[in-house]
């Protein structure tokens, strides 16, 4: 089941091939995931491909330089196509290019330590305690034994906390200087609310804190990094903060975004190539968020990596194949 079924109520669903929601609403790299992407703001508001610009597609049929054909097209992932069959073939490529990465073994769970584990070698709980929360666990037939240390009034929510930051190898960050408004037109909403993720901050204009409650998701945070061309760390943040950040990050305003299901890859690809047609980005990017296709369409260019709330359209698809 795709994540656009999963979450009916999260984001409107398409009458059509896709519909758009203009109205505000309330770890590391894995292989095989294309090629890297540069910072999105590296041009001039009145670039324009230039006079003997080659086409970007290396398969093009038609001579890579065409002086009477029309500059008036949509750069795709840094590329100028000179017709919309060359358009085609990058779109197609780079779709291709995604689903090939689906089921690589990034993705796959690596082994880690049990949380319960990890905080008795600590010496931060006892024996005794681990199996009670372990027999309520089974008892009640869910929660995580986290959860039930807290219930247990044994430990707190923060040092779960930092026994998740030893778990996955990764820092405990804070919610401070924590910018909702402008984080949120870094990504959709629908990947804050599916994923559990709170962007937290960019640092030295180059550096993105992404936050999560229970672990980190280096397939999303992949995606973010090569949409914003920011160097993406993840870490976790304590549970009160996290849900209070994360309840603010689904009041905010973000970019107007579309959804579509397609029946096949062809279909999802002519459908990413309509859009493109219609808004006629100044720089439009392809990146896989597990099951789902995000396109990313930059209306105009911009001078930062988080862009104006209008000036950006997102589009997430999906395929049944």
């Amino acid at each position: 089941m795709s994540l656009l079924s999963r979450h009916p109520g999260r984001a409107p669903r398409p009458a059509g091939a896709q519909a758009y929601d203009r109205a505000p609403v309330s770890a590391r790299k894995p292989a095989g995931s294309g090629q890297e992407a540069g910072p999105v703001h590296t041009r001039s508001a009145a670039w324009r491909p230039g006079f003997f610009e080659g086409c970007a597609n290396p398969h093009c049929a038609s001579g890579r330089l065409k002086l009477w054909r029309s500059r008036r097209t949509s750069i795709f992932e840094g590329g100028w196509c000179c017709s919309p069959a060359c358009a085609r073939a990058r779109v197609e490529a780079a779709l291709g290019r995604e689903m090939d990465a689906r089921g690589q073994a990034p993705e796959t769970r690596r082994h880690r330590i049990p949380l319960g584990l990890a905080m008795l070698e600590q010496g931060w709980i006892t024996g005794s305690q681990l199996r009670r929360a372990l027999d309520a666990q089974k008892t009640a037939g869910a929660g995580k034994v986290g959860q039930w240390l807290v219930r247990q009034k044994v430990v707190n929510e923060e040092l779960v906390t930092r026994a998740l930051g030893l778990q996955w190898s990764c820092p405990v960050l804070s919610i401070e200087s924590h910018n909702v408004e402008g984080m949120a037109r870094l990504l959709p909403r629908l990947f804050v609310d599916a994923f559990g993720v709170v962007p937290l901050r960019v640092a030295a204009g180059r550096i993105l804190y992404l936050g999560f409650e229970d672990r980190p998701d280096p397939v999303l945070a992949l995606a973010v990094e090569r949409m914003t061309g920011l160097h993406v760390e993840t870490g976790v943040v304590a549970g009160p903060a996290f849900r209070a950040a994360h309840q603010q990050m689904l009041a905010a305003r973000y970019p107007r975004a579309g959804l579509i299901e397609a029946t096949s890859d062809t279909s999802l690809a002519q459908a990413l190539l309509q859009a493109m047609e219609r808004a006629r980005p100044a720089e439009a990017r392809l990146a896989r968020v597990h099951d789902c296709l995000w396109l990313r369409m930059w209306l105009r260019p911009q001078k930062n990596a988080s862009p104006e709330t209008g000036s950006v359209e997102d589009l997430i698809g999906s395929a049944a194949g």
